[in-house]
């Protein structure tokens, strides 16, 4: 393991946003950092990348401590955007990587080498303040990845992004990877993290809930699924003859089926043709990591979006959590930040 927070501890005033938070990220590899708001996801970002101190335990790479670190070690890409309304993207692309001590011609050729990456050469001249809320998301990507950090801490890449920008995100996320960089991706979308990381932690309240190889983390609470496709008929009223299996999500093209450990999958197949219905489709499946979730963090957030740095359990709750198996901050030229 390259990556570990060990025992992290946060207090703002009489607010427990971190108690006892821990986890391990191997190298090179996406780690998804999921929990609800307010579960200190972005405190522990802003403690690794020394905006925040903590007020116990710690965070290290490859057994240093993270306070004894490069700030060019980190790449951070916010969840609230912060580019500068005024500056073309290829100006603020060469501030942001200047400040981090890469070389202006350096800067600008890597910029419009990403800039044609995301197929969007044309940006290179434009203001920030005439894109989208979309495109300024990739251009704030791409300030945080501009000076090549080998760890990049990654708050809700994908808000604001289409399905094509998605898939574009995806695959550079993924090949900067492949290139032995550590991404730590917090998302609420758990269909991106099924799609793109070996391993997770699942927080809550500032807390661990459970956390390893996302595998062993969808086998967590015991639950077992099949995955039915049935033609011209969608009801799957015969689903009733089966004792514990339960339609837990139906579906046009394939429904979720619930079944208790003791269960046979096989049954629900056999009561499916039994009674008549076409199958074109049955599998035995872990539940999504959608239904982990949910499962495991069944509340609503304590408080409203973009306030959890003032979530968290009272001081005194046990820490704990399940361990499965080992599993740009900077000074602003003139202008105004776009929120």
């Amino acid at each position: 393991m390259s990556l570990a927070v060990d025992g992290l501890v946060k207090r703002f005033g009489a607010i427990q946003a971190l108690n006892g938070l821990h986890f391990e990220v191997p190298e090179a590899h996406v780690f998804g950092f999921l929990g609800s708001n307010g579960a200190g996801k972005t405190t522990t970002m802003r403690i690794a990348l020394g905006v925040l101190r903590a007020d116990g335990g710690r965070i290290t790479w490859r057994g240093r401590d993270h306070r004894g670190l490069p700030r060019q070690f980190w790449g951070y890409l916010p969840e609230e955007r912060g580019l500068y309304p005024k500056m073309t993207v290829l100006e603020q692309l060469v501030f942001f990587a200047g400040l981090q001590g890469v070389p202006r011609d350096v800067a600008i050729r890597e910029a419009r080498s990403w800039l044609a990456r995301f197929r969007v050469p044309e940006f290179a001249g434009r203001k920030a303040e005439e894109l989208s809320k979309g495109n300024q998301q990739k251009v704030q990507f791409l300030a945080a990845v501009m000076h090549d950090p080998q760890v990049m801490l990654m708050d809700e890449p994908f808000t604001g992004l289409d399905p094509v920008n998605i898939v574009l995100l995806r695959e550079a996320i993924l090949e900067l990877r492949d290139r032995g960089k550590t991404i730590v991706l917090s998302t609420h979308q758990m269909e991106t993290v099924e799609a793109m990381c070996e391993s997770v932690a699942i927080v809550d309240r500032g807390q661990t809930i459970v956390t390893g190889p996302l595998s062993e983390v969808k086998r967590s609470t015991g639950r077992r699924m099949v995955l039915l496709a049935t033609r011209g008929d969608h009801s799957l009223a015969w689903l009733a003859q089966v004792p514990g299996a339960r339609l837990l999500r139906p579906g046009m093209e394939r429904s979720e089926i619930e079944i208790e450990p003791e269960v046979e999958p096989e049954s629900v197949l056999a009561a499916a043709l039994a009674a008549g219905a076409r199958v074109t489709h049955f599998e035995v499946a872990d539940p999504s990591l959608e239904q982990v979730f949910i499962e495991h963090v069944g509340h609503p957030a304590d408080i409203e979006p973009g306030t959890e740095a003032s979530a968290g359990t009272p001081s005194g709750t046990p820490s704990g959590g399940r361990q499965i198996a080992p599993a740009g901050i900077a000074s602003a030229p003139d202008g105004e930040a776009v929120a």
